[in-house]
């Protein structure tokens, strides 16, 4: 699967994450610090978005301090449906009741051994629930 890979900072999360990604066979694009560019959160939300709504990726992992911000950027782009979760049981319900395309995670909150746990209920997920399909559509139609 195509996974983008976007933070405002290079952290040991980071690094983390995209080696965990890198091992469950996924190819990672990175997006921000670490890839080496310098731009804030606002911009990354907005780039992860903007790739996985135009194909260049299957999902997207997102990161910034709290989480929050990345995730507002990134709901700003018409189809992203970006979830900021703290748990394995939050992302498989954001795949699953919410069709989410695009995990977010907090820097300040997360350690590696939860990423993980999210990251395997994310990709495990694929089926949406068929009795929230209508809701999932009425939220597209908002956008």
């Amino acid at each position: 699967m195509k996974v983008v890979l976007g933070s405002d900072m290079k952290t040991e999360l980071t690094d983390a994450v995209e080696a965990m990604l890198r091992e469950r066979g996924h190819l990672v694009r990175l997006v921000g610090p670490p890839a080496g560019e310098d731009i804030g959160w606002a911009e990354i939300g907005r780039t992860v978005g903007e790739l996985v709504v135009g194909g260049d990726a299957d999902t997207g992992v997102l990161f910034c301090w709290t989480g929050t911000g990345a995730s507002i950027a990134a709901n700003k782009v018409p189809g992203v449906r970006a979830a900021l979760c703290t748990d394995a049981a939050t992302a498989e319900g954001a795949r699953r009741y919410n069709d989410a395309n695009v995990l977010v995670m907090s820097l300040r909150l997360t350690s590696a051994g939860v990423a993980g746990e999210m990251l395997d209920r994310w990709f495990a997920t694929t089926e949406v629930d068929p009795e929230e399909v209508p809701n999932i559509r009425k939220v597209e139609q908002s956008s």
